[in-house]
């Protein structure tokens, strides 16, 4: 945190989430205050780090964020609350709209009003659909397959205007699967829809069987490949890149490990990292998957020096293992 000229309070939005309360976490223990600010419709209040000060509200609620952005004297802000189910979008486009864009421009015109200048916006690799080539760089063609994808495409446009007019500073990373488990917090959604808490499930029992959703895409297995990246990792990413907005005011990265995994590689990893067999059942394809969606992260680790510390499939899973068997431990205690 050296590159950071002051210890600084930042707003959290999405705090109480399994991305924004690591980041949350992480600024905590470098020494900055936070502001959790979370509607709770997916988030959890056991996930909410202790020290923050936690404020319930929506972000499409403009006119109470300005005064709190205002009264609280808030330097900066990490932008994680939204919606992020694929599949889901393409059956309800209009909720997606409204929670991701719609009401980010409300926190981006509350932001302006306060006068808070800094902003990292929690984007997806979903902004680039059908990638032409692998692995992806920012400079690749942006054509989302899914609502979702569009929604954080649509948010990225406005935030280039913010920039050009209001000289709003803004880091936008566009990262892909976000797993693993770090400091006694790990992923876990209600109801679950991705992929390592669902094999670990059924490692656990909690389920019978994991459905691999299309098995004859363009992969040499048949089934998606993504690219994973260990949440610690992340948020390590999260905070260099607000440090860089000292120095610069519009970043765009890609954060991810740069390697891709099909669905049935994972499914072998939980296997050899839990000892559990892991039934399949193959299902029809899903409507708006990509076939392959892999990071090249080259732009962050040369101009920040990210570097992540979590390459290995099996420690990622192995992580996340370790914290789902003490959380069901602890539950049924």
């Amino acid at each position: 945190m050296s590159k950071w000229e002051k210890f600084l309070k930042i707003l959290v939005t999405g705090g109480a989430g399994y991305i924004g309360g690591t980041v949350a976490l992480r600024l905590l223990a470098a020494g900055h205050k936070v502001l959790i600010y979370d509607n709770f419709c997916h988030g959890h209040r056991d996930l909410v780090p202790a020290g923050t000060q936690l404020i319930e509200g929506d972000i499409a609620d403009r006119e109470r964020l300005t005064r709190i952005l205002r009264d609280e004297q808030v330097d900066g802000v990490m932008h994680f609350a939204a919606l992020i189910e694929a599949g889901e979008s393409m059956k309800h486009p209009e909720i997606y709209f409204r929670s991701n864009t719609a009401s980010t421009l409300s926190l981006l015109e509350a932001m302006l009003a306060a006068g808070v200048d800094r902003l990292v916006f929690s984007s997806t690799a979903a902004v680039y659909g059908e990638p032409k080539s692998t692995p992806i760089e920012e400079d690749a063609v942006l054509a989302p397959t899914n609502p979702y994808g569009e929604s954080k495409l649509l948010v990225e446009h406005m935030l280039t205007w913010m920039n050009r007019i209001h000289a709003l500073r803004y880091a936008s990373l566009r990262y892909f699967n976000v797993a693993g488990a770090v400091e006694g917090r790990g992923e876990a959604h209600e109801p679950e829809s991705h992929l390592i808490p669902l094999i670990l499930d059924v490692a656990l029992g909690r389920r019978k069987s994991i459905k691999i959703f299309g098995k004859d895409y363009p992969t040499p297995d048949g089934t998606c490949i993504r690219d994973y990246v260990h949440v610690g990792d992340l948020a390590d990413a999260h905070i260099l890149a607000f440090e860089g907005l000292s120095a610069r005011s519009r970043l765009i990265y890609n954060v991810g490990n740069g390697q891709g995994f099909s669905v049935r590689e994972v499914v072998d990893a939980v296997r050899r990292v839990t000892g559990h067999p892991i039934p399949v059942v193959e299902e029809p394809r899903r409507d708006g998957d990509p076939a392959v969606l892999v990071a090249s992260s080259k732009r962050i680790m040369e101009e920040l020096g990210w570097k992540p510390k979590f390459n290995a499939l099996d420690d990622i899973v192995r992580s996340a293992w370790i914290w789902h068997q003490e959380r069901y431990k602890t539950a049924s205690s």
